[in-house]
């Protein structure tokens, strides 16, 4: 049952513009009637992310993420889909009327609350356990790492301490039961001894969302044992993929860049300093998923990784990571101290700020950890040097961007820029423009036609070019029925999208918005249907051409559909029908008449 009526999720659709939506998030470029940005939902530097005001819909030829702006707020934001309709309505002066919630939702709601409301009382045992008598060494441990009381209690830093079940005990008083402290993640079950606590004997760091909620929590060990550092594990609130230490504070910072370190204790320190941009990934080198989050931040990322081997390999990862989710990137030497915090006590705040001006680009850090690896004086490995740079030179798609950093290399390790360039141009495996464009949605689509090939995945996209066909061309209902059959598409939801399209075309022409009213809670039929009305062809194409392309999709369909009808049907009547259909099958044609 949908959470709203359908008319309400419609009128805020009505009130709602979706360029303002994605533009509040992203940075959009203006192209012809559409907006262009790289992708906020996967990595890339090519812009492939567009956004419709005329459909007020938005679709990736890269991701195939899609959808309007309800589903664009649910996943950018990362909230259910009542929580995306109340912002929007809220922004659309639309009221939401009061509504019973059905069993399932009240339960799944129920258990999210719970856990979070659990974390939060977890970290309050910890916070006080800290200040008790019982958390001294704890206690000490922050002192001696110079850390403030202000600053304790501003991370809401904790202390788990050494008996078996103390938490155990608490939350059980606390009316919390057994199964829903082991999906937190806070207590473990063995055979019949009970819950024991999966933390003992720790310093804790709360890790916190920007809506003030305890996710999770990262843990140091006191006293001898492994492992040294232990974070939550997965749960139903917390994924450390997708989230950031300190970033409930960062994301307000008006400082002009971000800090990424690699531990609680290096953030912690340099927010205490001043610097209240500091993140890190939780317990985990970073991925691709957290490279779209940093991206949204829309800040150069200073990268403050440990100065020893391990911090240099994890930076080397970390640069052409970001520079793929077009986030700029540069390093700070922190030589010859490990990391930010020891920085930050014998040096102090303002020496670090000398540090960040000075910066190193990544592509140049990088330059220089491969130049460290080759034998400079022999000929083959300085060979072997420019073979790597231009190893990498290959993979910038602007030619410009490309340029710019050949030369920069070239004058840091005085490389012949010539020779170079003839090394990156004979590497390269596509050809580059000089000057960053726009795709065009046709030639997107051309290209997802391309690359679909000949697998399923071509099937599901020649289909939805037809959808698009169907909704939009002048053919009539009984026309388009006739042609393309619901037995005929690849999938359940895409037969079902050609129910809605002819039914709603005898009343009218067929907007996206009318098939999203049919799915107002489906996030996968949101994205069909922004796929198909980004499959349009140019109408500007000359006309045979586009029929063309329109009845090579149509018969490729309906070949795999009655090749599939004739696997599945042992009778050999039917089998006769359906070989006979086959060899029909370049008499199906969608006329220039019917576009």
């Amino acid at each position: 049952m949908p959470v709203y009526p359908k008319e309400i999720i419609d009128d805020i659709r009505s009130k709602t513009d979706i360029v303002k939506v994605v533009g509040s998030r992203i940075k959009l470029e203006r192209k012809g009637a559409n907006y262009f940005a790289c992708c906020p939902f996967h990595s890339e530097k090519t812009p492939s992310f567009s956004v419709s005001p005329a459909r007020q819909m938005y679709y990736c030829f890269g991701c195939q993420a899609g959808g309007d702006a309800i589903s664009f707020v649910q996943n950018y934001d990362n909230v259910s889909f009542t929580e995306a309709v109340t912002e929007l309505a809220r922004q659309a002066g639309v009221t939401l009327p009061q509504r019973e919630m059905s069993g399932a939702e009240k339960k799944q709601q129920e258990r999210r609350e719970r856990l979070l409301t659990m974390n939060g009382e977890a970290a309050l045992y910890y916070y006080y356990r800290l200040r008790s008598p019982e958390g001294r060494e704890g206690l000490d441990y922050f002192t001696r790492r110079g850390l403030r009381p202000e600053t304790m209690k501003q991370f809401g830093l904790g202390y788990a301490g050494k008996e078996w079940d103390g938490l155990y005990r608490y939350l059980r008083g606390k009316g919390y039961g057994d199964e829903e402290m082991r999906d937190a993640g806070l207590v473990r079950f063995k055979d019949d001894r009970g819950g024991r606590d999966y933390f003992r004997d720790r310093v804790m760091f709360p890790i916190i969302d920007p809506r003030k909620h305890v996710l999770g929590f990262g843990a140091r060990l006191m006293g001898p044992g492994e492992p040294k550092y232990l974070n939550t594990q997965e749960t139903p609130v917390f994924d450390k993929g997708r989230n950031l230490y300190g970033l409930n504070i960062a994301r307000s910072s008006k400082r002009p860049y971000l800090l990424l370190c690699e531990g609680y204790m290096d953030v912690i320190a340099l927010h205490q300093a001043g610097f209240d941009c500091a993140v890190a990934s939780l317990g985990t080198a970073l991925t691709e998923k957290h490279a779209p989050l940093l991206k949204r931040l829309d800040k150069p990322v200073m990268l403050c990784y440990d100065s020893d081997g391990a911090g240099v390999k994890a930076a080397m990862r970390a640069v052409p990571l970001l520079r793929e989710a077009g986030v700029e990137a540069r390093v700070v030497k922190l030589s010859p101290y490990k990391d930010p915090d020891e920085f930050i006590v014998h040096e102090g705040g303002a020496a670090f700020e000398e540090r960040i001006a000075q910066a190193l680009n990544g592509f140049l850090f990088q330059s220089d950890v491969w130049r460290s690896q080759f034998d400079m004086n022999n000929p083959a490995e300085r060979t072997s040097f420019h073979r790597r740079v231009a190893e990498e030179l290959t993979s910038f798609t602007d030619g410009i961007e490309r340029e710019n950093y050949l030369s920069a290399v070239c004058a840091r390790h005085q490389i012949p820029a010539e020779p170079l360039r003839n090394l990156v141009s004979g590497l390269g495996n596509r050809r580059y423009s000089t000057e960053i464009e726009v795709p065009e949605a046709e030639d997107l689509v051309r290209d997802s036609l391309s690359r679909a090939g000949k697998g399923s995945n071509g099937l599901t996209v020649g289909a939805q070019l037809l959808l698009w066909w169907a909704a939009e061309s002048a053919a009539s209902p009984e026309c388009v029925a006739k042609l393309l059959r619901p037995e005929d598409m690849p999938s359940e939801l895409q037969e079902e999208l050609l129910a809605h399209i002819l039914r709603l075309k005898t009343q009218g022409p067929v907007t996206p918005a009318a098939l999203l009213s049919e799915y107002p809670e489906n996030e996968e039929a949101a994205r069909q249907i922004a796929a198909v009305f980004s499959k349009a062809l140019d109408p500007d194409r000359d006309a045979a051409e586009r029929a063309h392309i329109l009845t090579g999709n149509l018969q490729r369909l309906r070949r795999e559909s009655l090749r599939k009808a004739l696997k599945n049907n042992p009778d050999a009547g039917a089998a006769k029908k359906i070989t006979q259909d086959l060899a029909q099958l370049n008499k199906i044609r969608i006329l220039e008449a019917d576009l």
